[in-house]
């Protein structure tokens, strides 16, 4: 089971209120380097991150506990489910970098219609691993699973959100004026092996051809 991940190398800062259960700290930050990222089902994704000052690692932090920068404005801070549209779908994860768009500029569409701004860094997907346990989540349903993007916000802080909540500007490849998206979400599970008119498994040629399957 891989809830628990490894994250890109990324310089950041903790809100100090979060640090101390919010009794103080407010309004402070602290340098630090995340670490890993967890995932469960129903949550918020847990960081963990390396206080340098400290030597300290603190551990399960949400993504609304970071900034990237220190001169942010509080009145453009967006709370933990704008920032996160979508809890953790599965306790398996994995992170991928997409190098197509490492680092593209992206228009974030907010859960009330806003959009703001930013730049992609990493996504974090999820998968059932197991076949040994049940599968309860929704992560292998195709209408219902989403990647989570993970990038920089202008306003400082990181963003958690799926594809289609975003617009990617991809300089070499855009046209000057982008179309609006109106397509369905993908509701079909497909495979190559139902295809009960084909057989394969009665010949033991290495270069084997198919023979069509008899009726009964």
């Amino acid at each position: 089971m891989n809830f628990v991940v490894n994250t890109p190398y990324i310089q950041a800062y903790i809100k100090k209120e979060y640090l101390y259960d919010f009794q103080k700290g407010h309004g402070e930050f602290v340098p630090c380097n995340w670490v890993t990222l967890k995932s469960i089902p129903r949550r918020a994704f847990y960081i963990e991150a390396y206080l340098p000052e400290y030597g300290a690692l603190y551990d399960k932090l949400p993504i609304s506990a970071f900034t990237w920068r220190t001169d942010i404005k509080q009145e453009e801070q967006l709370p933990l489910d704008y920032l996160q549209l979508w809890d953790g779908f599965s306790y398996h994860i994995t992170i991928i970098e997409k190098q197509y768009l490492q680092y593209s500029r992206v228009d974030v569409i907010l859960k009330d219609g806003k959009k703001v701004s930013g730049v992609y860094l990493f996504t974090v997907d999820s998968a059932h691993s197991d076949p040994n346990t049940p599968n309860v989540t929704e992560s292998e349903v195709p209408s219902e699973h989403k990647g989570h993007n993970i990038g920089q916000l202008d306003n400082g802080q990181f963003f958690a959100q799926p594809n289609n909540r975003m617009i990617w500007h991809e300089s070499s490849a855009n046209p000057g004026k982008l179309k609006t998206p109106d397509f369905k979400v993908s509701t079909k599970y497909w495979h190559c092996e139902q295809n009960a008119k084909w057989v394969f498994g009665d010949s033991d040629e290495y270069f084997y051809k198919e023979s069509k399957k008899e009726d009964k």
